[in-house]
């Protein structure tokens, strides 16, 4: 299985942009997905989650802000992030807790991270 995210950058408050990461490999069903940030020094932490039946939570900091959203036929999750502050710079890793096929073993996967980077 393998996560590939794509979409981050450079932006000025206020600004927008949108993360996408899709899944591939061996998989029978997904079940939540997720985005956390990781800022130098500090803790990954969680942002916004999704799950299989569509139920999403945020972090407070960015609640009203950004929009998590999953598309199942691609086995892909988004980002979309508005109003952007320079708080929300890090770099962004999307998760995915999964089901493997044939084995049906349930594991957690991680994307190689994307930098978001908003200049005040």
């Amino acid at each position: 299985v393998q996560l590939v995210e794509s979409g981050g950058g450079l932006v000025q408050a206020g600004g927008s942009l949108r993360l996408s990461c899709a899944a591939s490999g061996s998989i029978f069903s997904i079940n939540a997905m997720g985005w956390y940030r990781q800022t130098p020094g500090n803790a990954r932490e969680l942002v916004a989650i999704i799950t299989s039946g569509g139920y999403t939570n945020y972090v407070d900091t960015v609640k009203g802000r950004f929009t998590i959203s999953r598309d199942n036929a691609k086995n892909t999750v988004y980002l979309q992030m508005n109003n952007l502050k320079p708080e929300d710079t890090g770099v962004y890793y999307c998760n995915v807790d999964l089901t493997i096929a044939i084995l049906r073993t349930r594991k957690d996967y991680w994307g190689q991270g994307t930098q978001v980077t908003v200049s005040s």
